[in-house]
């Protein structure tokens, strides 16, 4: 096993990861900006280095000062978390070439999911069924009208580099996709480099499903079930759970199939999680994400297992120590995000933490690096905890996540946990009847 690890993060990740490593007994290394000097991951670290100043292009997405760091704290691995430098590929391939262990899949891996195309491609080769759409980036518009006009509209543009939200448009009329083809290639361009798209149908009224899954170096594959994560505002994810209301056994059975297969097939090692829209009994592939995900906790709480532990063991070349029949799933869960921002117009909201109290009770667990008297800087993602809560099925998850909403306090800022106790009070939301498309409507930001 690893003596140290660098964790190449911030924020509630960065302290997950480190309290996983604590309780295996192996040192860790934080890597800070200027503005995350009185972070709480800085402050338990066993070493802290200051890489650069509050920008993330300057600090944690600073591929030479993250290695620099590594080298002179003499780490054995490095573990990236989720977004920042987690899913680039030449990030990974230069962690290799340095020696260090990478706490991931493999570069060839990443690259290979990191490409909208080519992971649909693999997919398909592997099984998978995938979302009807152009077989690479569509070179201009007469070719994009004619994959449109087969298909017929409405039709999604995506950038073949795209993540997080940004790089997609839909297209509901043929006069609409000059100008959405122009703009999203210039979106590509300026938030990944790439101006290339691709064209796939859209899909009205989908769930959003995933499917976590777990491999080793020694071809043992294990999935570790599916989340609901459909509660969405511009394809961003606000509440995921555990499992979805709306699989039967047989589809949530053969799905999780379907998926270890496929991953036994293509050789992947590690956590990683596929994506599938889900819509009239039929899944549709959209993406892998070779990486731990913001919403790993609620696949946690319902199987029990440390996912960022099994990170660390399988990166060390250690196997699964258990197989698909020991994982037993056990209630329900649900995740609310909570961000630092106003809950009618979504602005971000940095600042001064003033009184904070964190839930707790039975089946309550929340994710955060907060703590009274930090200042949440303005430079990041506005994400600044989790709330996680389970139950023996998902009426009482929902009561005790009334309750622990009710608990919840952060003074000095404006967060999201306003509207959360609004979502969790609406008959729909209970009854687990939405697609993708319902919160923006709830909010009124669908236009």
């Amino acid at each position: 096993m690893f003596e140290k690890v660098l964790i190449a993060n911030r924020g509630e990740i960065a302290l997950r990861i480190l309290r996983a490593c604590r309780e295996m007994g192996i040192r860790t290394v934080a890597v800070h900006s200027t503005a995350d000097t009185d972070a709480m991951h800085v402050r338990l670290a066993d070493e802290a280095i200051c890489i650069g100043p509050a920008p993330a292009r300057d600090s944690y997405l600073n591929i030479q000062a993250i290695l620099t760091a590594a080298a002179i704290s003499n780490a054995d691995a490095i573990h990236p978390g989720y977004g920042f430098l987690a899913e680039n590929a030449d990030f990974v391939a230069m962690v290799e070439e340095h020696g260090f262990t990478f706490i991931g899949p493999s570069s060839e891996h990443v690259r290979q999911m990191g490409d909208k195309i080519t992971a649909k491609r693999v997919a398909r080769e592997a099984g998978i069924p995938v979302v009807p759409g152009s077989d690479g980036p569509v070179r201009n518009e007469e070719e994009a009208r004619r994959f449109s006009d087969d298909m017929g509209y409405p039709v999604l543009i995506k950038a073949t580099a795209g993540g997080g939200g940004r790089g997609m448009k839909v297209v509901n009329a043929p006069n609409e996709l000059a100008s959405a083809l122009d703009l999203t290639r210039k979106e590509a361009q300026a938030a990944f480099g790439n101006a290339d798209v691709y064209i796939e149908k859209f899909l009205t009224q989908p769930r959003h499903i995933e499917v976590q899954v777990l491999a080793d170096h020694h071809g043992n594959v294990v999935h570790l079930g599916e989340r609901d994560c459909s509660m969405q505002r511009r394809h961003q994810k606000l509440v995921e759970e555990a499992p979805s209301p709306a699989l039967n056994a047989e589809q949530r059975r053969d799905i999780g199939n379907l998926v270890t297969k496929a991953i036994k097939k293509i050789g992947y090692r590690s956590v990683g999680t596929i994506e599938f829209l889900f819509e009239d009994g039929e899944f549709y592939f959209i993406e892998m994400n070779t990486r731990l995900q913001v919403e790993h906790p609620v696949t946690e709480m319902i199987c029990g297992l440390d996912l960022v532990r099994e990170m660390l063991r399988v990166a060390a070349g250690a196997p699964l120590g258990f197989k698909q029949e020991d994982i037993r799933f056990s209630g329900h869960a649900i995740e609310c995000r909570i961000n630092a921002e106003n809950p009618e117009t979504f602005l971000p909201s940095p600042g001064l933490v003033g009184d904070y109290y964190a839930p707790g009770g039975l089946g309550v667990r929340v994710d955060s690096a907060l703590y009274s008297g930090y200042r949440v800087p303005p430079h990041y993602d506005s994400l600044i905890a989790k709330l996680i809560v389970h139950g023996a099925n998902r009426n009482e998850c929902l009561m005790r996540l009334r309750r622990a909403l009710g608990e919840y306090v952060i003074d000095g800022l404006e967060t999201s946990i306003p509207l959360h106790q609004r979502l969790v009070a609406n008959p729909e939301f209970v009854n687990g009847d939405y697609d993708i498309g319902w919160l923006e409507d709830f909010t009124g930001t669908n236009d």
